[in-house]
């Protein structure tokens, strides 16, 4: 559900999380588990769109023009996916991809994000600090002159700069087609990506028009955009209002002409109903071999988990203490890890499922059959991970230690004067009560290494627990404060010092490992696209693609799912735990008062959310959802908790992906907002004043 922005920039090296679920006997030979087709996904790449495969199933057959209008109407914005919706610039996306913009605009003390904004006018419409979204323009296959310098590469230093290298040529060359010679950050722009596919098999340069300012239009409150809480997260049934409109300007600062949208549908979707999901799928494990999911569930995802768990119940803790001057900011905090704690614990219990994984091995061993190169290259993967086996107490210990984000100020001050680093001065205090809750993580995380390995503390380590040596240091350390100097024989500085020479240790070899695998995988991923070619799509890369999907639903918790929900049941649910003896103003299934008061003049039959099996990830949120004629039907916004195994196996029998019904934001503009402007532009194209 999330965007991929700070939590997800560092975390996705880990790729999941959560504790080791209790060994589970499997009820089936796993010798007689069989690949599917489709195991590898469905993420179809533009550049290689699956027509036949389209025609074969659904009896649809899209054109050039249909790719061209789905990949320009269609945008990425930082973590998130978006399109244009009107020949104006008006761009719908998710409420949780625009949660940061609706902080980012307020004015002080508006309270936006529980209020929600609504611009009635265009001269309303707020410019969001910051944020831009990317076009797809152009695609163009740059496989030969990536590849030939990376390969040459022997070391993987030598392979990220031969990469750099490469890309600044194909940059410069394409830019040049557009008459850019150095980027404007004050002006709209192109920017050049290129993308490893296959984990390097294979290399795309897309070219982006990137639009710089960009307003915030409407965003409904939170507790629409949210409906349910946590508790629905990951979840269906579903009834969240999870949409927000924007605008890009132009350079003249009038709203930029828009020739690709996707106008919304007025029918909208049923049972049975084909879809088509466009957008930038963050990042999937599809392409890694048994071994490495193995060490995966085995090895790193307690230590992800334990980092989220404590931080979000620091976090939840200081927000229940009302301290916190600026508690919108918290929330936002709170909200991305509550979503990687069920995301990442989602991930694990599928690779924890012995019919998961022996899926898996069955396809590995098709491939094994299919290419001899692929089954020595799979091989050597799998003695690469027995020897990182050997380093586990590190992998579990080191990862997060002196996190920017979450990490503990006085150790971070620390580490930099332990480095002769001027920055020790400049990392600002945290809250005492987060930063006492930071440090006694990690110094729990240190202890737990030296334990692992049945090692004696080290001195500064010492005491009765990781709580008794946090409060040594709060209360001896001048890196405590921002406010003194941290000298060179300070208690804080002796124990980073005390633990640097494992820290660095781990290091050299996690990163001797990660250039091996790297090298691993892009021979590997080569051997696959020359064995299967575009049927089996590349690893997701945050990039355009387009999956296809039937809006159904499917059994669940000893019942059945329904495909859509509708008005009816959100209303239901606010009664249903918010009126029957519970406080409303902390149920998370609240509605605001224009929403209770609205009721008699909404058609409840409407639809709210709906389900498909379409192929979807993070990354994913925000992207449009078309029907065969290109008419915009929905807007990604969630997959089940039972779905999340399609990080690393697309498997349609379990669990779905849930959208946002376009009927429900018409509805919602006519009766509850009264933005009838709005909602003539959605649908007759023409541009309120």
């Amino acid at each position: 559900m999330r965007p991929l922005a700070t939590l997800a920039a560092l975390l996705f090296a880990w790729t999941v999380a959560a504790p080791p679920a209790p060994a589970q006997a499997p009820t089936f030979d796993p010798d007689t588990v069989r690949a599917q087709p489709l195991d590898g996904g469905k993420m179809w790449l533009f550049e290689d769109p699956p027509t036949e495969y389209l025609a074969e199933t659904y009896g649809f057959r899209p054109d050039e023009a249909w790719y061209r209008r789905a990949r320009l109407a269609s945008l990425r914005m930082p973590g998130c996916s978006a399109s244009f919706v009107s020949p104006h610039g008006l761009v719908l996306t998710n409420h949780h991809c625009a949660q940061s913009s609706v902080v980012a605009v307020d004015e002080g003390g508006e309270g936006l994000l529980d209020a929600g904004f609504a611009a009635t006018e265009l001269g309303q419409e707020r410019r969001v600090p910051d944020l831009y979204m990317d076009q797809l323009v152009a695609i163009e296959d740059v496989t030969a002159e990536m590849s030939a310098p990376v390969d040459a590469a022997q070391t993987d230093a030598e392979r990220e700069a031969a990469f750099a290298e490469a890309e600044a040529a194909v940059t410069a060359r394409l830019l040049a087609d557009y008459g850019v010679t150095a980027p404007d950050e004050d002006a709209d722009d192109y920017v050049v990506q290129v993308v490893a596919l296959y984990d390097g098999g294979r290399y795309s340069a897309y070219t982006f028009r990137r639009y710089r300012d960009v307003r915030l239009v409407m965003a409904p409150e939170q507790a629409l955009g949210f409906f349910g809480g946590d508790y629905d997260n990951f979840t269906y049934p579903r009834y969240a209002a999870d949409f927000a409109f924007f605008r890009i300007y132009g350079d003249d600062g009038q709203p930029l002409e828009s020739p690709e949208f996707f106008p919304l549908s007025q029918e909208g979707v049923e049972a049975g109903s084909v879809v088509f999901v466009i957008g930038n799928p963050g990042s999937t494990a599809r392409g890694l071999t048994v071994a490495q999911l193995e060490f995966l569930r085995d090895v790193q995802l307690a230590t992800t988990l334990d980092f989220v768990d404590s931080r979000a119940a620091a976090l939840q803790a200081y927000l229940d203490s009302g301290e916190a001057p600026e508690p919108d900011q918290v929330r936002s905090q709170i909200f991305e890890l509550s979503n990687a704690q069920k995301a990442f614990g989602g991930r694990l219990r599928g690779l924890s499922d012995p019919y998961i994984i022996a899926r898996r091995a069955a396809a590995e061993r098709d491939f094994r059959e299919a290419s001899p190169e692929a089954a020595a290259i799979i091989d050597e993967q799998t003695r690469l991970q027995e020897e990182k086996r050997d380093l586990a107490a590190a992998y579990r210990a080191f990862p997060y230690l002196y996190s920017r984000t979450y990490g503990s100020a006085l150790l971070q001050r620390a580490q930099a004067a332990a480095e002769g680093n001027a920055e020790a001065a400049a990392v600002e205090d945290r809250p005492a009560r987060l930063e006492r809750a930071y440090l006694e993580a990690e110094v729990d995380a240190l202890r737990g290494y030296y334990q692992a390995r049945g090692e004696a503390l080290p001195t500064p380590l010492q005491g009765a627990s990781a709580e008794a040596v946090a409060d040594r240091l709060l209360s001896t350390s001048a890196a405590a404060s921002a406010a003194g100097g941290v000298a060179d024989d300070d208690p804080a500085v002796v124990l980073v010092r005390a633990v640097a020479p494992d820290l660095a240790a781990f290091r050299s070899a996690s990163a001797g490992f990660s250039a091996r695998e790297g090298d691993l995988a892009r021979r590997l991923g080569r051997a696959r696209y020359v064995t299967y070619g575009g049927a089996v799509p590349p690893d997701a890369t945050f990039s355009l693609r387009f999956t296809d999907g039937v809006v159904t639903g499917y059994p669940y918790n000893g019942t059945i799912a329904p495909p859509l929900t509708t008005l009816f049941g959100m209303y239901d649910r606010y009664h249903s735990f918010c009126t029957s003896g519970r406080d409303v103003a902390r149920c998370d299934w609240a509605l605001p008062e224009n929403w209770l008061e609205a009721q008699g003049n909404l058609d409840l039959s409407t639809p709210v959310n709906f389900t498909s099996t379409s192929d979807t990830i993070g990354g994913n949120s925000g992207s449009p959802t078309v029907n065969r004629d290109g008419e915009l039907v929905g807007l990604n916004f969630d997959r089940t908790i039972e779905g999340l195994v399609r990080d690393y196996l697309y498997a349609p029998e379990r669990g779905r992906n849930v959208m946002v019904d376009t009927r429900l934001v018409q509805e919602a503009l006519a009766n509850v907002y009264d933005l009838d402007g709005l909602l003539a532009e959605i649908r007759s194209g023409t541009l309120r004043q």
